[in-house]
């Protein structure tokens, strides 16, 4: 055996030994989870419902730190930057998988700058027009849009949101053309969407649902592949006849790249073991989404998915960051 075999076989052996006893000591200290938003959000009250659970679970406390701004790109970079020992996650959305494709300024890669742990949440948004609307289905405006393109103003909460995606995915699929009113905020949105300034819009379910029940809103279609289970009377927008619509909003835990896969197995178990709780499922319905697990493997071929999803779109339709 040569001098290189017995350090080469030493060098594996102490690699094992380490990674074994990380895995075996993890979590010796607090974890924290990222959030790149503000307190009071969905996203903020997601992560604190799991840190909730998953404390107790792992035997040491989560702290909850909100780094709000610029779309979330404020804590990716932070997190981005952190040791990957576990101990800082992310709670990120749909938008780590969408804004380096719209800003030159944000200069991280959504999949290999990061460890995927696991998918946690699923939401649809839902296409809407006004209760004042000569339009009751999908196909009506269709219909409409292809013969005066750019005619219908589409509503969005700001560029490169999801409920600005949804409608230009839409546009894409159907082969229509809405002229775009981007606003800050669906808050801001909703007043001219209601009183017609504005003729269509794809709002996240929770703000957009109370107003069609209220009657002030008609209901086009939900943007998943599936029809929601707490609002199972609207069709999807695929059944309303453009086929291969698919839009949902998400949420997911990420650390830093290079994370110890057995710390990530762990994590990704107690996680699964927080979305299958009664509780944080009936929350989750109450607040538009549904509990999406899975393997942290599953996780990172979605991330890869979608990065490509939407930096194709974006790079189509020319859209440019505020």
């Amino acid at each position: 055996m040569t001098l290189r075999t017995i350090f080469g076989a030493a060098a594996v052996a102490a690699s094992l030994l380490t990674s074994t006893y990380a895995a075996a000591a993890y979590p010796e200290k607090p974890i924290t989870f990222i959030v790149g938003f503000s307190p009071g959000g969905t996203a903020d009250g997601t992560a604190r419902m799991l840190a909730d659970l998953m404390s107790k679970d792992l035997g040491q406390p989560i702290v909850v730190e909100n780094r709000a701004g610029a779309n979330g790109n404020i804590a990716t970079s932070h997190v981005a930057r952190q040791a990957p020992d576990g101990y800082t996650l992310f709670i990120t959305s749909i938008g780590h998988t969408v804004n380096p494709w719209l800003s030159e300024n944000v200069n991280y890669d959504p999949v290999k700058d990061f460890t995927a742990v696991g998918r946690i949440l699923t939401a649809p948004n839902l296409m809407v027009v006004p209760a004042s609307s000569p339009f009751n289905n999908v196909q009506e405006v269709i219909a409409f849009a292809k013969e005066n393109p750019g005619k219908l103003n589409m509503a969005s909460s700001g560029t490169g949101t999801s409920v600005h995606l949804s409608g230009e995915l839409f546009q894409k699929l159907a082969g229509v053309e809405f002229t775009h009113i981007p606003y800050k905020g669906t808050g801001s949105a909703m007043p001219d969407l209601l009183s017609g300034v504005t003729q269509v819009m794809f709002p996240n379910l929770p703000s957009a649902l109370p107003q069609v029940r209220g009657g002030n809103l008609k209901a086009m279609g939900v943007t998943s592949a599936d029809r929601f289970q707490g609002a199972s009377d609207i069709p999807t927008i695929e059944e309303g006849g453009v086929p291969g619509y698919d839009l949902s909003t998400w949420y997911g835990m990420i650390g830093p790249a290079g994370m110890d896969a057995a710390v990530v197995e762990q994590l990704n178990a107690s996680l699964q073991k927080a979305l299958s709780d009664p509780a944080v499922q009936e929350s989750m319905l109450k607040r538009g989404s549904t509990a999406a697990p899975g393997s942290s493997g599953e996780f990172e071929a979605f991330l890869e998915a979608e990065s490509k999803k939407w930096s194709q779109l974006i790079k189509d339709a020319n859209i440019k960051a505020n």
